[in-house]
C-alpha cells in the first residue's frame, strides 16, 4: 500500500474548484443549476489572441522554451508595466510561469523556509494559506470587517507583525470581496513595511478590472524602496479571459527571479510555448476588449447589488473590483430552510445548491465565516434568475 504524505494529506482541495465539480454533477444530471463559484470570466478569449495562437503552431513555436519565458514576452511585460503604471522594470526582472497561481508557489518556494511567517489579510483567497503551509511556513490571518470594507490597517499589520515574519501576502482588487485598496491605504502599509525587513507579494491579477473611481496600484511602484522588496504576481486570465492559457507572470529582483527560474525548471521546464505567443498579442495588441468586458463586469455588478439589496437579512459593502460579491448571511444561521437546520457558511451553500440549486461557496472557504462568495462572471439573464431563486428560497427561512 502506498502512503499519502503528510504534506499532501494536510492539503485541502480547492472550494472553489470543488463547489463547481459538485454543480457540474448536478447540471449532468439535468438539474438547472445557477452557478455563481468561479471565479472565471465567461467571456471568449479575444479572437486575436486566439489568432496569435494559431500562427504560434503555424511557424513551429510548440517546443520548450527558456525556462523564465521567451525573450520577447518578457520585454512585453515591461512594456506593458511601463504604459499601465508608469513603472519601469527590465527583462531579467521577469519570469513567466503556468498561471498566477504558479507564480505564487514559485515565489513562496523561492522565500521561505520551515517556521517562517506569513502576514495574510482575511478574507483571502482560498489558496493562500495552503500554498504558505505546503513550504512549511507559517500563515498568520489578520481578520477585517465589512465595516473596513474588508482592509487590513496599519496598526492591525503592524500588530501580527513578529521577528519571524517573512512576507505579507496582499491582494487588491481582492477576491473574495472586491475591495480595492486606494494608493494612500497602501502607503500607510508600506510604511509599516518598510520600518522592517519583511518582503511583499502583491497580487494584482484583478487589477484591470476596477469600477466607478476605483483605481489599481502597482504596489512596487509606490516607492523605490518597495522595488527591491516586493514580489508582483499578475497574468492573463481575468483582464483576457485567458484562464485555461495558464499565463502567470512574476515581477521582482534578479536575485530572486533566478531562484525562482531554478524552481521552475524543475517543476514545469517552461511555460506553453504557445500561450506565451498568445499572451504576447494580448499584451501588445489591442485593449479594447478588456474595457469591454469591464465595462459588462461594471453592469453585471449593479443588477447583483441591486438584487441582492432586496433580499433580508442579506448585507454587503459596495465593492469597487474584480467581479465578486462577498455577502453576510449569518442572519440565517440557526434558522431551517428546506428542512435544513443553517449552522455556517458551508450548510447555508450546502444547503443553497442542493435546494435553490444556487450555487455559491462559503466564506470559511477565505477566512470569513458568516459569508458567502457570489461571482458575477455570467450573463445578465442568470444572475437575474439565479438571484431571484436566492430570494425565494431564503423566503421560506423559519
Amino acid at each position: 500500500m502506498i502512503l499519502i504524505s503528510k504534506l499532501a494529506a494536510s492539503v485541502q482541495p480547492s472550494a472553489t474548484l470543488a463547489a463547481g465539480a459538485k454543480a457540474k454533477q448536478m447540471k449532468a444530471a439535468g438539474i438547472r443549476v445557477f452557478d455563481f463559484s468561479i471565479g472565471e470570466p465567461d467571456f471568449p478569449t479575444p479572437q486575436h489572441i486566439c489568432d496569435a495562437a494559431d500562427k504560434a503552431m503555424a511557424a513551429g513555436h510548440t517546443h520548450y522554451t527558456p525556462v523564465n519565458g521567451i525573450p520577447e514576452l518578457k520585454a512585453a511585460i515591461c512594456r506593458w508595466y511601463k504604459r499601465y503604471h508608469q513603472f519601469d522594470i527590465t527583462p531579467d526582472m521577469v519570469i513567466v510561469s503556468n498561471g498566477a497561481k504558479h507564480s505564487i508557489h514559485n515565489t513562496l518556494s523561492a522565500t521561505l523556509n520551515p517556521g517562517d511567517e506569513v502576514v495574510i489579510p482575511a478574507p483571502y483567497w482560498v489558496s493562500y494559506s495552503d500554498l504558505v503551509a505546503m513550504t512549511g511556513a507559517v500563515p498568520v490571518i489578520v481578520p477585517t470587517t465589512a465595516a473596513s470594507g474588508f482592509k487590513m490597517s496599519p496598526a492591525q499589520l503592524k500588530a501580527a507583525i513578529t521577528p519571524r515574519t517573512k512576507l505579507l501576502m496582499i491582494n487588491s482588487p481582492n477576491n473574495p470581496t472586491g475591495t480595492v485598496y486606494s494608493r494612500e491605504e497602501l502607503l500607510a502599509l508600506a510604511d509599516v513595511i518598510l520600518e522592517t525587513n519583511v518582503s511583499v507579494l502583491s497580487d494584482e491579477i484583478y487589477e484591470q478590472l476596477v469600477y466607478g473611481t476605483a483605481k489599481p496600484t502597482c504596489f512596487a511602484a509606490l516607492k523605490p524602496e518597495l522595488r527591491e522588496r516586493t514580489i508582483t504576481i499578475s497574468g492573463a486570465s481575468k483582464s483576457y479571459a485567458m484562464t485555461g492559457w495558464r499565463m502567470g507572470w512574476a515581477i521582482a529582483v534578479k536575485p530572486l527571479v533566478d531562484a525562482m527560474g531554478n524552481v521552475q525548471s524543475q517543476q514545469t521546464s517552461c511555460p506553453s510555448s504557445v500561450s506565451q505567443y498568445a499572451l504576447l498579442a494580448a499584451l501588445d495588441g489591442p485593449q479594447e476588449c478588456v474595457e469591454e468586458m469591464r465595462k459588462q463586469f461594471e453592469v453585471r455588478r449593479n443588477l447583483v447589488y441591486d438584487k441582492l439589496s432586496k433580499i433580508p437579512g442579506v448585507t454587503f459593502p459596495k465593492t469597487e473590483g474584480a467581479f465578486y460579491v462577498f455577502f453576510d448571511v449569518s442572519s440565517y444561521f440557526g434558522k431551517t430552510i428546506s428542512g435544513v437546520k443553517i449552522t455556517d457558511s458551508f450548510s447555508f451553500s450546502k444547503a443553497c445548491l442542493e435546494n435553490a440549486h444556487v450555487n455559491l461557496v462559503p466564506g470559511s472557504a477565505f477566512g470569513a465565516e458568516g459569508f458567502v462568495r457570489m461571482s458575477y462572471a455570467s450573463a445578465n439573464s442568470e444572475l437575474e434568475e439565479g438571484t431571484d431563486a436566492l430570494a425565494k428560497w431564503l423566503a421560506t427561512a423559519s
